[in-house]
């Protein structure tokens, strides 16, 4: 009998440390740790989604108007964009805002019910993460910062939790500083990972030069804020993958951080973590070697910290060619047998489907040759992973005969660029940048970025939405005894595009943006659609060009795909099948980040969105979080 007591007891704490989410939430920011998001919910569908309207509007913007009553339209109200998704727990929506506060609102209303405003800094960006509590430390949300510190506030007051460090807060940046000042670069720009009573954390740190703080991942006790674990992003000498880094070039290296998502296996007690390119990004002849754990699926015992696998998508990154975006677990079947999965795509537009328990690709994986420096001193690395099956979902080369000829003016501007410098270097996949002026696809936009991938389990679908913007650029020498020796550069600055810069219209050959689908059961590609418009080609008769995007897409069972991203500023909806538009709304501004939708105690569901401009080539302003409903 007794012992029968405590297995119960056991039971109960092992929920307790985990707990299944009510289906109307969205209470993580890829709705699930999985980071499938996918919702169950099935109240909008595909047969009422099109008579969807605006049930109210908040302004983030503190001196701005409050919420509008519904179908009303907001004007904007700042010029400050953010990338965040709420999450929506326990009857409350819960977000960050660009104006350095966290707040709770009425997921009916939009009714601010607290604000939390920041001492110093901003919370990160992205979104917060929700601690359910326990009899020790109340439900919490927990977030990182730009200056480096770790908050835990009170879910229902908004008040900083007692006992969790300082007033709520503890400095994570000074041990990870590599002896360097305390101004050397660390924020936090994404959600924090809760796995039982652990937040982990990553951080965006500098890409240049090569030497800085660390980016390490690392575990804090959510009821303390005491660190609990930290995993070694560059490997130290006896640690798995120090032997890819040449001679004691691992040394206070920067770079190598997850500033993006990461995703959780509750079941097996794995982290996800994708990690980006060690600095410098362009220049790597003083890390010679694959470099390890840089451009890596890391795959941790999220208890402790410990490895236990990883699979690098690219080796020795001189592209900077991050993973950022959160890898996406879910179940691969084939004949009749579910294989555990993840699936996990860089900016460079390849997507790999591995086995999640071990790293073993489910369709295969091959090293092919590709280019070769020809910086003196560089040692790039002669090949470079490609996956079987899918296909790249982006471009990854060019050729002069490519060249946009959408408009008589768009072919000239672009065939003057091209002649730039007696003629821009081309080619591809995986080209470097050299001497002469080059043009890199994809650039550093990424064909994807932090955005990333929805999974609808019931049809199999994997959806992202891709760009196809190239960079142009070279490196040239800098001063000597600078570091790094090489920088890149153009005569249109450090970041230059190949596109009509006043118009941002791509210079190659469109489609420029699409949304796709991928059958995950056969790594083939379900369909593709060209995404968003460009009103001003759709009026000459132009169509199907797509539009730049950044941004992501939400599922739900009821057979739908909301995203917005585009920089035509639409919300939209697809059917999630076949890629059929059957809602489509002009927001007061864009829209580049992800969406979320729930139930609310009234019994309606809502879908939520932050429109406040911004992306790389949006300058309209705004401010709203808007919600909608049926009518």
């Amino acid at each position: 009998m007794r012992s029968a007591t405590l297995a119960a007891l056991l039971c109960l704490l092992t929920v307790a440390a985990q707990p299944a989410w009510p289906q109307s939430d969205w209470p993580v920011y890829g709705h699930d740790e999985s980071s499938t998001r996918y919702s169950p919910l099935k109240q909008i569908n595909t047969q009422n989604v099109s008579t969807m309207v605006r049930a109210w509007t908040y302004h983030m913007k503190k001196e701005g108007p409050r919420p509008l009553a519904a179908g009303a339209v907001s004007k904007g109200g700042g010029r400050r964009s953010s990338e965040a998704t709420p999450i929506m727990v326990s009857g409350k929506l819960y977000m960050p805002t660009p104006y350095g506060t966290v707040i709770a609102l009425n997921p009916e209303t939009g009714e601010e019910l607290w604000t939390y405003k920041l001492d110093h800094g901003r919370p990160a960006g992205r979104g917060v993460a929700y601690w359910h509590g326990d009899d020790k430390t109340p439900p919490s949300i927990l977030f990182g910062t730009s200056d480096g510190r770790l908050f835990s506030l009170n879910a229902e007051t908004g008040k900083p939790t007692t006992g969790f460090g300082i007033d709520g807060a503890v400095d994570i940046k000074t041990d990870i500083l590599n002896g360097f000042p305390k101004t050397t670069q660390f924020d936090v720009t994404s959600p924090v990972a809760i796995y039982k009573d652990l937040a982990i954390v990553g951080g965006q740190i500098q890409e240049s030069p090569g030497t800085g703080a660390s980016g390490d991942p690392r575990a804090f006790d959510v009821h303390t804020g005491k660190q609990a674990w930290r995993f070694h992003s560059v490997p130290l000498p006896g640690e798995v993958g120090n032997d890819t880094w040449e001679g004691t070039s691992w040394k206070k290296r920067s770079g190598t951080n997850v500033w993006g998502l990461m995703s959780v296996d509750l079941e097996r007690g794995l982290l996800f973590l994708p990690f980006g390119s060690p600095a410098f990004d362009f220049y790597g002849a003083d890390r010679k070697g694959k470099n390890l754990f840089g451009n890596s699926l890391v795959v941790l015992e999220a208890s402790t910290g410990k490895l236990a696998w990883y699979f690098q998508i690219v080796h020795h990154d001189t592209w900077d060619y991050d993973l950022e975006s959160a890898p996406v677990l879910m179940d691969v079947v084939q004949a009749g047998t579910k294989i555990p999965a993840v699936a996990v795509i860089g900016k460079n537009g390849l997507l790999f489907i591995l086995d999640r328990r071990d790293g073993k690709p489910i369709y295969g994986v091959e090293e092919r040759p590709v280019p070769a420096s020809k910086i003196p001193g560089e040692a790039s690395w002669p090949t470079e992973p490609f996956p079987l099956k899918p296909p790249p979902l982006g471009r990854n080369s060019f050729s002069p005969d490519e060249i946009a000829t959408v408009t008589p003016e768009q072919k000239k501007i672009c065939t003057d660029l091209l002649a730039t410098d007696g003629g821009l270097e081309s080619g591809g996949p995986y080209i470097h940048w050299g001497s002469k002026l080059t043009i890199l696809f994809p650039g550093t936009l990424g064909v994807v970025n932090w955005p990333g991938m929805s999974f609808n389990p019931d049809l199999g679908y994997l959806f992202l939405n891709t760009v196809d913007i190239a960079d142009v650029g070279k490196l040239v020498k800098t001063a000597p005894g600078a570091d790094p020796p090489y920088e890149r550069a153009s005569p249109w600055g450090m970041y230059a595009r190949f596109w009509n810069n006043d118009k941002f219209w791509p210079c190659q050959q469109p489609p420029w943006g699409q949304l796709w689908a991928i059958n995950v059961n056969t790594g083939e590609v379900a369909w593709k659609e060209p995404f968003g418009i460009i009103e001003e080609l759709e009026a000459k008769g132009v169509k199907g060009t797509g539009a730049l995007n950044f941004g992501g897409s939400i599922t739900t069972a009821a057979g739908l795909l909301f995203i917005a991203a585009t920089d035509d500023q639409r919300f939209r909806a697809f059917e999630a099948a076949t890629g059929k538009e059957l809602f489509t709304t002009k927001l007061e501004t864009g829209s580049y980040t992800v969406p979320m939708t729930y139930e609310a105690k009234n019994g309606k569901q809502y879908v939520v969105i932050v429109a406040s401009g911004g992306s790389y080539y949006d300058t309209t302003a705004g401010d709203s979080v808007i919600g909608f409903a049926l009518p």
